[in-house]
């Protein structure tokens, strides 16, 4: 998620209260925000997210979960996945009755969904959007 990385890194990085609205022409809005707990291995965590209403309703389309990594050097390591519209919540990552759970083939399916999502929220622009709301306005 080098998109997201990048996008935090001109927002002053990672801090508790973190949210980021990405407004993109044509495309969902891509949110970015911090999340109050931590993640399954006690990092820092934050959710991504397109969002989208049907009915009235925000769904998730889709939302995924990672934690900030910083050793060697900043990364992202997914640990959830949800999509309202076909109804898909699922945990990579997480802890149970104090134990550490990790569906290693569910992790590497987040992993690669995030890196094809990665790839699509470059090369749909959402980075130089980002760039363009934080310029001040002549």
């Amino acid at each position: 998620m080098q998109t997201i990385l990048a996008i935090l890194k001109m927002a002053g990085g990672w801090h508790p209260g973190l949210s980021l609205k990405i407004e993109k022409a044509t495309y969902m809005a891509l949110v970015i925000e911090a999340l109050d707990e931590s993640g399954p291995m006690g990092l820092p965590a934050l959710s991504v997210c397109h969002y989208s209403k049907h009915n009235g309703d925000l769904l998730r389309d889709p939302e995924m979960r990672f934690e900030l990594g910083l050793a060697g050097g900043p990364h992202l390591s997914a640990f959830y996945y949800r999509n309202d519209y076909v109804g898909i919540e699922r945990w990579s990552r997480y802890v149970l009755d104090g134990n550490y759970v990790h569906r290693i083939e569910l992790h590497r399916q987040h992993e690669a969904l995030a890196q094809t999502w990665d790839k699509n929220l470059r090369s749909q622009g959402f980075l130089e959007a980002f760039k363009r709301q934080q310029s001040p306005r002549a």
